[in-house]
């Protein structure tokens, strides 16, 4: 028997056993046409494989999740327009679950508790619909690769636990990549960047490709996660089509990113790929088309594609391997990203486990600032997530991790930051936690989250105009993955602040596909559908609230408020609102 690791989608027909009691010749026709589109157009297409046949259904295998939830998407639309002319009773509708499986195989089939998995996750899916678990969701970009909808623990029949999934849907308009913070860490994976190619012999295209890798070089250095080689270094390495090696030896790179690129008159192709140094395995490759003109504008989306799907696929790589590995054997860069990545996910389990790689990873190094000062942002998150015994000595805990770093670096601006959220979270100490993410956007323009807490502060006095620019430029600064989510929840409160309702309730929907179980967007979600006037939704809200959190209350809403002594008016105007969406005292 062979063991392997692969994407795994299932798919099979819903009502298949109706329709064809109803229509059994025009049903057998259509799903022999549907399998003949699979096996000889989409899969080709995908790298993707026929594994074996369930009757009204496929068992399908990838090579990566893209490509599977590019040929989901594909096949669904093969069914839509196929359905076009048939009676609706008689119409065919797809579900399909996504689940990257270990198992083992031999010459007859393949077998494991993945693969069981993989059926049952695509029992949640409606017709139409695509669902894939937590560990897929990690290697696809969102917006990027797919609309990804966080649905939450679901509960599968014969599986124990409880097991996270998510919706998706074909990709909408390609995202502009925000600029990220550009702090000095030796924690960061490496990238190169190759000159892409040039294959064209249009007159004055010759050092396009050069001119592209400059753009992707600049765009990629201002992202957190990654250290960016110089051009400077790159550039003797372009067209050498063997210089993997060379490129991990002597640049030390950890993922290269290199290409060719194909003109003809105004129209421009790109062919990209990311491949890993050490395993030479590709992670992602695409072709990217555009126009030559207007391609160096700011608004251009072809290098903000390449930026984010690059940045999103060495997190999803390093977030795979957080989860699968042991921790002694992870490299710093991998703890640290995924540490931070799991922090953020509110599993307890995940949690814990982000709790062990800090640790580890101050261990290895204790004069480094960055880990003290995440590993104190986590005992903030225990505390505010009442998975914590005692919150003081939490605040102790995280102001001890802030000192720590700012011992090592007095002007680390994220320790900074975190100091501030201590003091304003924990402590309630607004004043105190003001003066520090000032001092942090002093230290570093660029430190995202210090204006995201900037802004909040304005919101817990009130000062809506204030509040709502502060954390709109720390969206136009925060990371691609896989923060994205607390940042639109913090900027609803922001927006509620400003009287921005309408934008408020954009954000912190926004932050619940995401997330689905991120309570303060719920509270946020309620208080502006109900100072908007949405009363019926507001108590809606409240609801699903209260499942997630059932002890929730106005009185413990009004004890946790940080500023409950500085806007106390504020306070009441929330409180009111809360109250009209039927939270209970």
């Amino acid at each position: 028997m062979t063991r392997n690791t692969k994407v795994l989608l299932v798919m099979d027909v819903v009502e298949s056993v109706r329709i064809m009691e109803q229509d059994q010749d025009g049903f057998v026709r259509r799903w022999q046409q549907l399998v003949e589109e699979a096996e000889h157009k989409v899969l080709p297409q995908h790298d993707g494989r026929i594994v074996k046949s369930l009757g009204d259904g496929l068992m399908l295998e990838f090579a990566s999740a893209q490509s599977c939830v590019k040929a989901a998407f594909a096949l669904h639309n093969f069914t839509r327009k196929a359905n076009a002319g048939v009676r609706p009773e008689h119409q065919m509708h797809l579900r399909m679950g996504g689940h990257l499986a270990s198992f083992v195989t031999d010459q007859h089939d393949i077998y494991g508790t993945d693969v069981n998995l993989t059926s049952r996750v695509s029992t949640l899916a409606g017709p139409g619909e695509t669902v894939v678990t937590a560990d897929m969701r990690d290697q696809l970009a969102p917006v990027l690769d797919a609309d990804v909808e966080d649905l939450g623990e679901c509960h599968l029949k014969h599986v124990k636990a409880p097991v996270r999934a998510y919706r998706v849907g074909p990709p909408g308009d390609a995202p502009i990549v925000p600029a990220g913070n550009a702090v000095e860490l030796n924690l960061r994976p490496t990238i190169a960047v190759i000159p892409f190619a040039m294959r064209s012999s249009e007159p004055g295209h010759e050092l396009l490709g050069e001119a592209l890798a400059d753009e992707v070089i600049a765009a990629l250095s201002r992202t957190s996660e990654l250290h960016v080689i110089s051009r400077l270094s790159t550039t003797v390495f372009r067209d050498r089509r063997e210089a993997v090696e060379d490129i991990k030896t002597h640049l030390g790179a950890t993922y290269i990113l290199s290409g060719t690129c194909r003109s003809a008159g105004t129209q421009l192709v790109l062919f990209v790929e990311l491949i890993e140094a050490k395993t030479g395995h590709i992670l992602w490759a695409d072709n990217l088309k555009g126009q030559v003109h207007g391609l160096f504008a700011a608004d251009d989306e072809l290098i903000a594609r390449v930026v984010a799907a690059a940045s999103s696929s060495v997190m999803s790589q390093q977030l795979q391997r957080a989860h699968s590995q042991a921790i002694p054997t992870l490299e710093g860069y991998t703890l640290l990203l995924g540490a931070v990545a799991l922090m953020h996910r509110t599993s307890p389990a995940e949690f814990e486990r982000s709790h062990q790689m800090l640790d580890h990873l101050i261990e290895r190094g204790r004069r480094h600032p960055i880990p003290h000062a995440w590993l104190a942002k986590w005992y903030v998150m225990r505390a505010s997530q009442g998975w914590s015994i005692s919150p003081d000595k939490d605040a102790r805990l995280a102001l001890d991790a802030t000192h720590r770093a700012l011992d090592v670096d007095p002007n680390c601006a994220l320790a900074l930051t975190i100091e501030g959220i201590v003091q304003s979270n924990l402590l309630k100490n607004l004043e105190v936690a003001e003066e520090r993410h000032r001092s942090a956007i002093e230290k570093n323009p660029n430190e995202s989250l210090a204006w995201l807490y900037t802004g909040i502060m304005h919101a817990f006095k009130g000062e809506g105009s204030k509040a709502f620019a502060a954390t709109e430029r720390a969206i136009q600064l925060s990371p691609l993955d896989p923060l994205k989510y607390y940042y639109d929840s913090l900027a609803a409160a922001s927006a509620i602040s400003a009287e921005k309702y309408p934008i408020a309730i954009k954000y912190a929907r926004r932050s619940l596909q995401a997330n689905k179980m991120h309570l303060s967007s719920y509270r946020s979600l309620a208080i502006s559908q109900s100072l908007n006037g949405d009363h019926g939704e507001a108590q809606a809200t409240i609801g699903k609230l209260l499942t997630f959190d059932p002890g929730f209350s106005v009185t413990k809403f009004i004890a946790g408020y940080p500023g409950a002594k500085s806007s106390p008016e504020y306070m009441k105007h929330l409180v009111s609102a809360l109250r009209v969406a039927g939270l209970p005292e």
